[in-house]
């Protein structure tokens, strides 16, 4: 079970404004890519589950972290149905963020109060979220949606909090733009992540450019 109350996980989120995202079916190369992040200033990582047997990976990055990191939160993304979510929950996933808004998935994670993360892409989607108890949505894709999508619906719904993800880019202008209309926090995979740094086995680079990302964010929100 998860080692940090959900509460706590929307701080984090909140606070550090990126939740890195990756899945990679290599135990040994998941947890370098998870130290990179971490290292690098991200204290809430997302592992993806795409692969076979992604959740062997998962339980054995998971058990390393907890002795490594302590501090640093990992979850689980990708999960389409409660049981997968239940799987990982006992796997000690701290929160589970899911592409759809799957109502199954939110009352399995309010059981048992993990933070639970639904994927929504129109005001009303959100809106039943926030009525489920969600705390954070995912609004995406965000390439898709864009900023203008979130503003606008802060209009009449202000308390809305919302993790942005596709369409987020290491650049201030494109981060600059998110925050300024009410992003809690961004997800970034590939564009953080890249294949190119992975296929190097490049983690110090990796570690660098997560630095540059995270620390960009913190001057946006300071600005903003």
């Amino acid at each position: 079970m998860a080692s940090v109350t959900r509460l706590q996980v929307y701080r984090v989120m909140a606070d550090t404004g990126l939740v890195p995202l990756f899945y990679h079916p290599d135990p040994e190369k998941a947890f370098q890519i998870t130290a990179a992040c971490y290292r690098g200033g991200a204290r809430v990582v997302e592992f993806t589950n795409r692969g076979d047997f992604a959740h062997e990976v998962f339980a054995a990055l998971a058990r390393r972290v907890r002795i490594e990191f302590p501090d640093l939160i990992l979850g689980a993304g990708s999960i389409q149905d409660a049981g997968t979510a239940a799987l990982y929950l006992q796997l000690g996933a701290g929160f589970i963020v899911t592409p759809l808004l799957r109502e199954d998935v939110i009352l399995t994670c309010n059981r048992r109060k993990i933070a639970v993360i639904p994927g929504v892409a129109t005001s009303s989607e959100i809106g039943r979220a926030e009525e489920l108890g969600v705390e954070i949505v995912k609004i995406a894709p965000g390439e898709v949606l864009g900023p203008a999508f979130l503003k606008a619906h802060h209009g009449p719904c202000p308390w809305t909090r919302a993790m942005i993800s596709g369409g987020v880019s290491p650049d201030e202008d494109n981060l600059r733009g998110w925050f300024r209309a009410g992003a809690t926090c961004v997800g970034m995979g590939s564009k953080l992540i890249t294949p190119d740094l992975l296929e190097q086995g490049d983690y110090a680079g990796l570690e660098e450019k997560v630095r540059f990302v995270a620390d960009t964010i913190q001057g946006v929100k300071v600005g903003k």
